[in-house]
């Protein structure tokens, strides 16, 4: 038998309470199946861990993870400590070290969920965009002169290179070509940024040559915020830039629902690092302690983390036990408009899991 070792890092705020929601139920699921199993260690790095060490996580952290096969991770983000130090400390120190380029944010109207859209029941919005997870906004290059003068200055430079953009958009064009729509859109921004998104696009057009059985086309990222609420059967697969996809997969998380339903994967899609999974919520300290959170996003997150271990009919058990539970008003948490709290909707998956005869 299979045994998987994951690690589990909480983070902050509900992290905690949502994490630790989805080992229950993955545990249970490996119980139900038989065929695998587990092993969960627990890293209690984030706020706390920095209140009383001066860092978001050891210095030998990635080295006590690297080899473990999946990463289930809460959420970063301190009331306390500014943001760039909790991201950049935890979050982000374990993507780009390990090469997480691939960030994919599967999107769609769960049962019995209602979208804020007008018109739009469920199978108008099935999505999945791909996030380039690495370098591009978010590459960390820049910096700050002359701080607290009234001369200063500071700069965050987009950096992107060939390879990454060329592998971030071979990834979705694939991604694409295996979905039964094979669509894709290609988000951009070159109209008034010249140099870095140009290349993008112009990288874009050629990688597309190598895929002719996928439909794509190319959307400023602007009018992309109004085709996702005005014709969001239009889109399928999308990829776009690290700060791009950023921004359009919360609009997406919304306009399913809730921010709380939400699954991310970061992927090493070369398998030479751990991925990591991860709800797309934050750490949300205005509920932390309620026992109000929902784990719904953690929960899909383990179904991608499945998927990604080969695990496939579990990752479909999974997912069928979510999809039956959401269908029930009576278990949508406060996100949702219901009055369920995290016990019950765990609870009520586990039962579901134990209750799947496929």
């Amino acid at each position: 038998m299979k045994t998987y070792r994951i690690a589990a890092i909480p983070g902050d705020g509900i992290g905690t309470e949502v994490v630790d929601a989805g080992v229950e139920v993955l545990k249970a699921l490996a119980k139900r199946d038989g065929n695998f199993a587990f092993q969960f260690d627990h890293f209690d790095w984030g706020g706390e861990y920095y209140k009383k060490h001066g860092r978001m996580m050891p210095e030998d952290g990635r080295a006590q993870i690297k080899t473990h096969d999946a990463i289930l991770f809460g959420s970063a983000g301190h009331p306390d400590i500014p943001d760039h130090i909790t991201l950049w400390g935890l979050r982000l120190a374990i993507c780009q070290p390990f090469d997480q380029y691939a960030n994919v944010r599967p999107t769609r109207i769960l049962p019995g969920i209602v979208s804020p859209l007008r018109k739009v029941n469920g199978p108008e919005l099935d999505w999945v965009i791909v996030r380039e997870n690495s370098e591009g906004e978010y590459s960390g290059v820049g910096g700050r002169v002359h701080q607290g003068l009234p001369i200063e200055a500071a700069t965050d430079v987009s950096m992107m290179t060939r390879a990454g953009v060329s592998r971030i958009i071979r990834f979705a064009f694939k991604l694409a070509q295996s979905r039964p729509r094979k669509l894709l859109t290609v988000v951009t921004k070159s109209n008034a940024q010249r140099y870095a998104m140009v290349m993008w696009d112009e990288v874009a057009a050629e990688v597309a040559q190598g895929f002719p059985d996928v439909t794509w086309d190319k959307m400023i990222v602007d009018a992309m915020t109004m085709r996702m609420v005005l014709k969001p059967e239009s889109i399928d697969t999308v990829v776009a830039t690290n700060l791009h996809a950023d921004i359009l997969s919360d609009l997406a998380a919304a306009l399913a629902g809730s921010l709380g339903i939400a699954p991310t994967a970061n992927l090493n899609p070369e398998r030479e690092f751990p991925s990591m999974f991860e709800p797309i919520h934050g750490s949300a300290f205005d509920i932390m302690g309620k026992g109000i959170a929902n784990p719904v996003g953690t929960f899909w997150s383990a179904v991608m983390m499945l998927e990604h271990l080969g695990e496939k009919p579990a990752a479909d058990r999974l997912m069928k036990a979510i999809e039956r539970v959401t269908a029930d008003p009576a278990l949508h948490t406060p996100d949702l408009g219901g009055k369920a709290n995290t016990r019950m909707v765990t609870d009520a998956v586990i039962g579901a899991i134990a209750a799947e005869n496929a």
